[in-house]
């Protein structure tokens, strides 16, 4: 159908259908979460009981520990941010590193290696961790056994959860990383190396600014994803407990409107993250090479 037509009012109401119903599947669980997360009673759900802040500040009068009073959830709160900078650190530089290989590098078995990379995102998460367990710790066996080597970043703890995550994270932001690369015009590169740019020059005032977008998304992603696992986290986890694993256990305990107190602080804060990026994530100008 040209666009510029008028379309049946039949097609018009069915798309408008659709929309509300599509956006209304997306963020109405949202909105009943945030809701609810200043329902004055002790359980995350309807009926309404009345408007509170008890569930973020607590009310000891009532026995309530709200979010800002609760030691044990804002400490893993904290565990997961730790990990997902770790995971995005290694995660964003890996993944340009790896970009660079497979949109530059001439190598034999280059095809073999893209298509082996993209094996971390077809396995489970839970196989993966289970994998990485079992390898991890067998590597630390033998070294204790064979040089006395106590390799405690091998057994269950954060090490190994940022190493699990960082396994298959990696593989995302090198596609979003080499999908960049692969649109740029290398005949700006080869005209500023050939007014005498050195390499170093080029890959700082033209590669990089160039990229920052695609760095920038790909670090977003990594470290939200990082933030949101638990199926890997689950299985790789020691004594320090991440915000899933945490929020795992509690709902097993029971549900409170702590946990939608704590949904609804992580979706405002990764709306801040997404409105920053959306600020700063614009492509820049190649600077001129000095």
């Amino acid at each position: 159908m040209i666009p510029s037509l008028p379309r049946p009012i039949w097609l018009r109401t069915a798309t408008v259908a659709y929309l509300i119903a599509f956006l209304a599947f997306l963020f109405l669980p949202l909105a009943v979460v945030a809701v609810f997360a200043f329902n004055d009673a002790p359980y995350p759900a309807p009926p309404w009981r009345g408007f509170t802040f008890d569930w973020f500040l607590g009310n000891a009068a009532l026995g309530r520990t709200g979010l800002f009073a609760d030691s044990e959830l804002l400490g893993s709160i904290w565990t997961s941010c730790i990990v997902a900078i770790c995971v995005t650190a290694l995660s964003a530089l890996v993944g340009m590193t790896n970009a660079f290989l497979i949109e530059r590098g001439r190598f034999r078995g280059k095809q073999a290696l893209s298509i082996l990379m993209l094996a971390p995102l077809v396995i489970p998460g839970v196989i993966l961790g289970i994998s990485i367990l079992a390898f991890a710790s067998r590597i630390a066996d033998i070294a204790d056994d064979t040089f006395g080597l106590e390799l405690d970043f091998l057994r269950p703890g954060l090490p190994l959860v940022v190493l699990g995550q960082f396994s298959y994270i990696a593989t995302i932001a090198t596609l979003t990383i080499s999908a960049r690369l692969r649109r740029f015009d290398r005949t700006l590169e080869e005209a500023a190396l050939n007014l005498g740019a050195s390499k170093a020059a080029v890959f700082r005032t033209i590669l990089l600014p160039y990229l920052r977008p695609a760095l920038l998304g790909s670090a977003a992603i990594s470290f939200l994803m990082s933030f949101a696992d638990f199926n890997t986290t689950l299985m790789l986890v020691g004594a320090d407990t991440p915000l899933t694993v945490m929020m795992y256990g509690r709902m097993r305990e029971g549900a409170t409107p702590v946990l939608n107190a704590v949904s609804l602080f992580l979706m405002i804060a990764s709306a801040v993250l997404a409105l920053t990026l959306l600020r700063r994530g614009g492509s820049p100008r190649a600077k001129p090479a000095q």
